[in-house]
């Protein structure tokens, strides 16, 4: 069985200016940096508690500092999620909990369906009864597919090439459903490629297994990789690989707290790119990050890997109109020089 992970609740002990968030963090993707990064801004603001729900299948409990509150569960127990909303008077949901290896969703997709989109309903369903009405959703570029064009705006067309991308597109229904029938409102973020380490370099990506291009080049450049692989050379990009559009997890935090704002301040729902609005091929980012970390480390050269696009980059256009978002850190650069100092510290993630 796929548990999911779910992550922390935001409380507040009153109700004038404080929210309570519980806030989701999947089994699978490990996807920790993220997830904390979040939390810590959340710390940051005044009015809100963060509280993290999580069944530790797959996260990182050593990187949630020890003043946040965890809480131990599965995101499809629909009665403990209730109990726990109710205990710690929840007021919002920020959902991060996914599957999300792409190759893995062709390859077994009832795993995809299960964890992400069963998951949610269950998510949906414990919020409904208990009351919870604000949802922040960790979307994905992949709802796009192949697009014909770029920038990619919001209101293009929604293909997913790939099972991770159709099972958060049908999420994203779910959502629009539930705001409908049931008066909840939603925030649904469509990251496109989120990397980097938290500025204070204590909060990275360890996932389980690595399939993300960044901390797989810079393991190569550590040593604790022989090599590192680019799938596919004969895309129609300038050099022949994929173009993608990097987000650093700093700025994807505080995209995360302005949606949460933008909901309790009475904001109707919404759906938001979240991207630098730049695009780089795979070629450049692993040419950056020799640059950076002064190794020059094998690379070879494999077949595509099934369900990949050819270009994702965003037009960010809409979030920075209706909620001020600017992206801080999100060269490609500085995103990697910040987990490149991560992972000097932590060349074998967490556990070393």
């Amino acid at each position: 069985m796929f548990w999911l992970q779910a992550a922390p609740v935001i409380s507040a002990p009153t109700k004038i200016g404080e929210q309570k968030i519980v806030y989701t963090v999947s089994d699978s993707s490990g996807n920790t940096s993220q997830e904390v990064v979040v939390v810590n801004v959340l710390k940051k603001e005044q009015g809100f508690t963060p509280i993290v729900y999580d069944n530790f299948s797959t996260g990182h409990p050593e990187a949630v500092s020890d003043d946040v509150q965890l809480v131990e569960g599965d995101i499809r127990d629909v009665q403990f999620l209730k109990h726990i909303m109710a205990q710690f008077e929840i007021d919002a949901v920020i959902h991060f909990a996914a599957s999300s290896l792409v190759g893995e969703s062709m390859s077994d997709p009832a795993k995809y369906y299960v964890n992400n989109v069963e998951g949610s309903l269950h998510l949906l369903q414990a919020m409904k009864e208990a009351g919870v009405d604000y949802i922040v959703f960790s979307s994905t570029a992949a709802v796009y597919g192949e697009p014909e064009k770029k920038p990619i705006c919001e209101d293009f067309p929604t293909q997913p090439t790939n099972v991770y991308g159709r099972t958060k597109l049908v999420i994203e229904g779910m959502l629009k459903d539930y705001a409908m029938a049931y008066d909840m409102r939603y925030v649904a973020l469509r990251y496109f490629n989120a990397a980097g380490a938290s500025l204070m370099a204590d909060i990275g990506e360890d996932h389980h297994p690595e399939t993300h291009l960044i901390p797989l080049i810079l393991k190569t450049a550590q040593g604790v990789r022989d090599k590192v692989a680019i799938f596919g050379t004969d895309y129609p990009t300038p050099d022949g690989t994929c173009l993608r559009d990097y987000i650093h997890v700093e700025d994807l935090a505080t995209a995360h707290v302005l949606a949460l704002k933008h909901l309790v301040n009475g904001g109707e729902s919404r759906i938001y790119n979240l991207g630098s609005e730049e695009g780089f091929s795979v070629r450049e980012i692993i040419e950056t990050a020799k640059k950076v970390t002064g190794v020059d480390f094998t690379v070879t050269e494999e077949a595509r890997r099934s369900g990949d696009p050819a270009v994702l980059v965003a037009s960010s256009a809409k979030i920075k109109a209706e909620l001020g978002w600017q992206p801080q850190h999100s060269t490609v650069e500085e995103i990697i020089k910040s987990a490149w100092k991560w992972h000097q510290s932590h060349p074998y993630g967490y556990n070393g």
